[in-house]
């Protein structure tokens, strides 16, 4: 029947039959009509692939939470959000940034796919591996990432070369590293949107969440991947100064603490702006929200070594930031999706890592995924969703910090209850959480099999196991700096306060495939180009520190002779003018892969790597 013509039935029959009975019909209609719509669009909306927000902050433990435990921690809105949500308690990462990262967007060990250290050419994503990005990107989601990379600054390791379609970061592993622009401080500072400077207002954690509502805004009608992958609570430990004064009066905490802490309470803040937006852009019941940290506290617990005096909390774990004992590698983990049913504040304690999260979010979203190489990482929605038990089986974490991984080195085998540690050392968390008993001698058998797996895990892990190559004469100015250089047995200056202290370097070459053949300068500098500044120069503009900030050192002047450039079995050199920005030499080059060394003779004759190298490509 028409719309028309039942109408017309409707006045012409029941209303002349039953007044008051015609009456209510004719209210209720619109009521009926109405809700089948509601059902309709509800239905639809259920069918539409849900939005993915992936907060990962940097440095923050388990403990550094108020709903975990910590009694001095102001975090009501995550506190909240845990309500809200499902927890993974058992949850495992990395022992540092960079290798966390790369675990979480492979669902591989960072043994595997290039990134095993922080510095050093070791934290530079290999290009053959497929990230979360590229596979929600290949499904049709528009992604994002904003903050914090730290999986390669030059190509092809950029995060919009590997599946971002806009990506707004800083430089390195943390604001005010070597690779980060000139003088960044956390306080308006300038960063990178796809590759290019741009200066922006503001305090760093409040400029990425702002630029991550932004872009969910702007998306907010298709489905959307937005990986907010924060910097803070990382050093230097610079937060606005409110925040810092809302843990000034506590004695519990050191002075370091009561800015870490501000830093945590600021990112709170900001998390408690996203989810309102999500609520106002009416997208938030169709938006998995994951709530992360990448490693243990760096600064949330420490005890005095005098005294035995405890400082902060760490939910009564061993270890922090960097160890093989949970404290390293145990963080919170809270996702939510209310149309998917990850509700309800519920807790799972089996065990589950970083490298489950591209099986388990793929699967979940309903995107095809068929790795290509061997996962580390297994798809756990069904327990997430309370459908199936956790898989049963052994997942490896350690800390290399290294230039080549080493076979048992600070390394954790685990399952649900167990940990063997270093191959030795096993301990029971139901019964020891605090994994302060070693039970090895009285499980031999479970020490063995552990073992077992460990070996033969580690053999299948190395034979991948290979450094990344830097691309060059991508665009008309690449540029390197020695926090990527492959040094041996030192660290590289890979901040710039070490810059600035104006230590020399030992000489240490780069991995480098150039893209086309031809004719380069090299720019070979002690300063990034942006700063402006001399070879030579000595820069006074430093900061003293104050009761929220880190001091800035004054950058100290280093006066050079001689450039030398070797590339493959090449080498030029020339004289230096220390009242230049840099001194450049040419070379002719041939396509593909070879080693690249640029370092200076300092005036008493000693070798300094070029801190910073500028290469431009001519033809």
């Amino acid at each position: 029947m028409k719309r028309t013509h039942f109408f017309n039935f409707l006045g012409k029959g029941i209303f002349k039959s039953n007044s008051s009975i015609s009456y209510f019909l004719f209210l209720a209609i619109p009521i009926v009509l109405f809700s089948c719509k509601e059902k309709q669009e509800k239905t639809e909306s259920k069918d539409i692939k849900p939005n993915i927000i992936f907060v990962i902050t940097d440095d923050q433990g388990y403990g550094d939470l108020g709903h975990t435990g910590n009694p001095i921690i102001k975090t009501p809105t995550i506190d909240k959000f845990a309500t809200e949500a499902v927890s993974l308690t058992n949850y495992h990462v990395g022992t540092t940034c960079a290798p966390t990262r790369a675990g979480l967007l492979t669902g591989r060990n960072c043994n595997r796919n290039g990134v095993w250290h922080t510095i050093m050419g070791a934290s530079m994503l290999n290009r053959e591996e497929v990230t979360m990005a590229d596979v929600l990107h290949e499904g049709g989601y528009k992604t994002g990432m904003f903050g914090k990379w730290h999986l390669g600054d030059n190509s092809p390791f950029k995060p919009h070369e590997r599946g971002f379609d806009e990506a707004f970061y800083h430089g390195g592993g943390g604001v005010g590293q070597t690779p980060d622009y000139w003088n960044n401080d956390y306080f308006d500072d300038s960063y990178h949107r796809n590759g290019v400077p741009e200066k922006k207002e503001g305090y760093c954690t409040d400029v990425w969440f702002d630029e991550a509502m932004r872009f969910i805004e702007d998306k907010k009608d298709e489905p959307f991947f937005c990986y907010l992958s924060l910097n803070a609570p990382h050093g230097p430990y610079n937060v606005p100064e409110e925040y810092y004064n809302m843990y000034k009066d506590e004695t519990a905490i050191t002075e370091g603490q009561k800015r870490f802490y501000g830093m945590i309470t600021n990112i709170d803040d900001n998390f408690s702006k996203l989810l309102k937006k999500l609520e106002i852009l009416g997208i938030a019941d169709n938006t998995i929200i994951v709530f992360t940290t990448d490693n243990g506290t760096a600064k949330g617990y420490s005890v005095d070594e005098k005294t035995g005096q405890v400082f902060g909390y760490n939910a009564n774990m061993r270890g922090t930031k960097s160890s093989e004992y949970d404290g390293g590698h145990r963080v919170p983990f809270i996702i939510r999706w209310p149309d998917g049913g990850l509700t309800g504040g519920k807790s799972l304690s089996s065990l589950v890592a970083h490298v489950d999260m591209l099986p388990t979010l793929t699967k979940l979203v309903g995107q095809k995924f068929t790795p290509t190489k061997t996962m580390d990482g297994t798809d756990v929605s069904g327990y997430l969703l309370g459908k199936e038990e956790a898989p049963k089986r052994y997942l490896v974490t350690d800390t290399q910090r290294v230039p080549w991984p080493i076979k048992g080195k600070n390394s954790s085998v685990m399952d649900d209850n167990w940990r063997l540690i270093n191959g030795t050392e096993l301990y029971n968390i139901n019964d020891d959480p605090g994994q302060q008993n070693n039970v090895a001698d009285a499980h031999p058998e479970k020490v063995a099999e552990m073992n077992a797996f460990y070996e033969s895990w580690w053999e299948d892990v190395i034979k991948e196991t290979k450094f990344s190559v830097i691309d060059l004469g991508v665009t008309d100015m690449d540029v390197l700096t020695c926090h990527d250089a492959r040094t041996i047995d030192f660290y590289p200056p890979w901040n710039q306060q070490l810059i600035r202290a104006g230590k020399p370097m030992e000489p240490a070459p780069f991995t480098v495939n150039f893209v086309k053949a031809g004719k380069y300068k090299f720019h070979l500098r002690r300063w990034p180009a942006e700063s402006g500044l001399a070879l030579g120069a000595e820069i006074n503009d430093g900061k003293p520190e104050t009761s929220h900030t880190e001091a800035i050192v004054d950058g100290k002047s280093m006066k050079f002779s001689k450039a030398y450039l070797k590339i493959g079995d090449k080498q030029v050199e020339a004289s230096v003018d220390n009242n230049l920005g840099a001194t450049v030499l040419e070379m002719e080059v041939a396509e593909g892969e070879t080693k690249l060394i640029a370092y200076f003779d300092m005036k008493d004759g000693t070798p300094c790597n070029a801190f910073y190298i500028d290469v431009e490509k001519l033809n």
